[in-house]
């Protein structure tokens, strides 16, 4: 056998897409095209071939398609992923002898004098001309050339079978004739038929295959474009004061649904802890009738569940919510309803959990023997116990939290929002949520992580399928476009699903507080047009509620909510005079309908000669559907400016009116060539979305 070195000439390199080297599976959906490229080169002049391979690792045998030959060395490629799960794909380059002796020969056939073409008073063909220099062709040249290449045949015959093979060793037999006779002039031999079934049985014995495989993460369409409902289930009740129960968020699910959601998100539903139980307004003194912070988890005093099987932790439901039959209905009713229950999955304990006593070494004991609570100075957590991810029994902890997914899984959950995940290693993510990834591929997980970027980007990694952002505190034009710029492309966009927020139960951001009903208007268009994935906590949201609550020592400003429903019941009208939820429905029904809003790839920001004004569109590959936007991001003042559109990134000729449609209000308007002037109020439209409808 030859060596590696001379069997092995083909070099593949720059595959893409690949994360750090093949270590974390790039990310797509089902019935994504995924494209390849790579550098695919060898020494010498001869002709290369490549196949990118690929298969879903339930699969054994490798599914293949050909690369096809870009130029300078760029080869590509593409296959479609049909089911979730993960996947692996590589490539496969080799020296292509035939196609290599196919390219010389037509060479050498068009170099032959055409005897058809000879004037009488020309030389005759293959005689020496004795002011031509160099070599001239002649019948030997051919004939040798095509004993080679029925030499190639048969070798290819041989690698076939049945009547393949005996197709491939005639056309050797053919080549053979053709080279025994003396010809004046030949023609190329070979059918398309016959390079068919040559490409079919490649000699594959001197092949380089890359290493190492590539991973792939696919995930339900639900990954890419999903819009989502916070709210907490105690404060659901129509009776003022009294504790919302599953029933009462079924009965608000049609509601929920009209507005257009498809995930209601429930933070945690799970018994709250007595102990240093916190009351209004984070305050360290509970009264007795204080609800607690649905996020201390764990309590297993007596008349805490009204299901025997309860542990009292995270396999347990809050007794006043209702048992698991209640849990099971709204499940049922939620997917009736066109919804999806996600499920806050928030890993710390209440000094009242069960497992601080039954397993202690789980936590962080203090020297003075006490357990150490949860702390982020100046803010103090004592109702939480943070868990001890260096505990000896840490194979037992791994164990233990995995199977909570599980649990809910099983009852039908298959969405999941995940609290603090950036406080957790990021070797338990990667194991617990590939194993989740191997079992159940349907599950799609919401990394509530608001840390520095390489620790968000590196939990996208581990697996996490969507992420909160940086969108809250992101106000200015530049801070929007150039953030957005970073995450919708690659290499971020090839692992990051961003889910934008502009508000949750611990952020209120101080745009939506001094900026009032337009900054809420303006912040929810952004956010659910930027990109495809947002959410909003409601009803909060719908009913611009923007008190702050006083800031802590050292700090000038909160971000906190007044009076937050983190720790109390607050029951509300999401459609009191003045709610957004008009707004909200319409935006989600411009969503469903408008497939260039449910993917990030398209985004593209034109210029706009007013800071104030931000201008991007979305369109689909052929063009069918293009959005356009322009957003005043001034809460107080009208602005007005000039668009310096990209009309090829709207599919527009260059110097053809066309015609905006505003989906927000109806409105149509023709607009001419690149530049259009826009003024936006924002008490009245902080926004004009439109359709671009081009001319026939």
């Amino acid at each position: 056998m030859k060596p590696a070195y001379v069997r092995n000439r083909v070099v593949i390199e720059d595959v893409s897409p690949q994360i750090d080297a093949g270590r974390h599976p790039a990310c797509r959906i089902i019935g994504d095209e995924v494209a390849v490229t790579a550098a695919i080169f060898a020494d010498g002049r001869d002709h290369l071939a490549a196949r990118l391979l690929y298969r879903h690792d339930s699969e054994q045998r490798w599914r293949f398609t050909p690369m096809i030959a870009a130029g300078n060395d760029l080869w590509t490629g593409s296959f479609t992923v049909d089911k979730p799960g993960s996947w692996s794909f590589t490539i496969m380059g080799w020296i292509d002898h035939f196609e290599t002796w196919t390219s010389d020969l037509r060479e050498w056939l068009a170099a032959q004098p055409d005897p058809h073409r000879l004037q009488p008073d020309r030389p005759q063909p293959n005689q020496p001309q004795p002011d031509q220099p160099g070599a001239e062709v002649v019948p030997q040249d051919i004939s040798l050339a095509l004993r080679s290449g029925a030499i190639l045949v048969q070798e290819v015959a041989e690698r076939a079978s049945g009547a393949d093979a005996e197709r491939l060793l005639e056309a050797a037999r053919s080549l053979n004739r053709l080279a025994g006779q003396d010809a004046a002039f030949y023609e190329y031999p070979l059918t398309a038929e016959i390079h068919a079934l040559v490409a079919r049985y490649p000699d594959l014995s001197s092949a380089t295959r890359f290493e190492p495989e590539l991973p792939l993460r696919v995930d339900r369409e639900r990954a890419r474009f999903s819009s989502w409902y916070e709210l907490f289930p105690r404060s659901t009740s129509p009776v003022p004061g009294q504790h919302g129960t599953f029933g009462d968020v079924e009965r608000q699910l049609p509601e929920i649904a009209a507005m257009g959601f498809d995930i209601l998100y429930l933070p945690p539903i799970h018994p709250i802890g007595h102990a240093f139980r916190k009351g209004p307004n984070n305050s360290t003194t509970a009264g007795p009738d204080a609800s607690g912070s649905p996020w201390a988890i764990g309590d297993r005093s007596p008349g805490a569940s009204k299901n025997k099987a309860d542990d009292g932790g995270y396999k347990s439901i809050h007794p006043q919510l209702g048992t698991f039959a209640d849990f099971d209905r709204l499940v049922a009713s939620t997917r009736a309803h066109g919804l999806e229950i996600a499920l806050d999955i928030a890993f710390q304990c209440s000094p009242d959990h069960p497992w601080v006593t039954e397993h202690p070494n789980w936590f962080i004991a203090r020297p003075d023997g006490s357990i150490q609570f949860a702390e982020n100075p100046p803010k103090k957590y004592q109702d939480i116990y943070p868990l001890n991810f260096e505990s000896p029994d840490w194979r037992g902890l791994w164990d233990e939290l995995y199977s909570i997914f599980e649990f809910w899984i099983k009852r039908g959950v298959h969405v999941f929002r995940v609290d603090n995940p950036h406080t957790k290693p990021l070797p338990f993510w990667e194991w617990c949520l590939g194993k989740l990834r191997d079992n159940y591929p349907d599950t799609i997980l919401l990394s509530e992580a608001f840390t520095r970027p390489r620790v968000m980007y590196s939990l996208s990694k581990a697996g996490f399928t969507q992420s909160y952002t940086y969108f809250t505190w992101r106000t200015t034009k530049s801070e929007l476009q150039t953030y957005l710029e970073e995450i919708t492309r690659p290499p971020i966009s090839e692992f990051f699903q961003p889910n934008f927020w502009p508000n949750t139960p611990d952020i209120l951001h101080k745009l939506l507080q001094e900026g009032g009903r337009p900054a809420f208007m303006q912040r929810v268009i952004l956010a659910a047009t930027l990109t495809a994935n947002y959410g909003i906590y409601g009803p909060a949201y719908e009913l611009c509620e923007n008190a702050p609550a006083k800031p802590l020592p050292g700090k000038t400003d909160s971000e906190e909510y007044l009076n937050s429903e983190k720790y109390e019941i607050r029951q509300r009208d999401r459609n009191s005079p003045g709610s957004l939820v008009p707004l909200i429905t319409l935006l989600n029904q411009i969503r469903r309908a408008n497939p260039a809003l449910q993917t990030n790839r398209s985004l593209h920001f034109h210029p706009v000669d007013n800071p104030n004004l931000l201008c991007y569109s979305k369109s689909t590959p052929g063009f069918e559907n293009t959005i356009l936007l322009a957003v005043n991001l001034d809460p107080f003042n009208e602005q007005a400016g000039w668009t310096n559109l990209d009309l090829d990134r709207l599919g527009i000729p260059s110097d053809q009116d066309f015609i905006v449609e505003d989906l927000l209000t109806g409105t149509r308007y023709t607009w001419h060539d690149h530049r259009n002037f826009v003024a936006l109020r924002p008490q009245v439209q902080p926004a004009h979305l439109f359709r671009v409808i081009r001319q026939p």
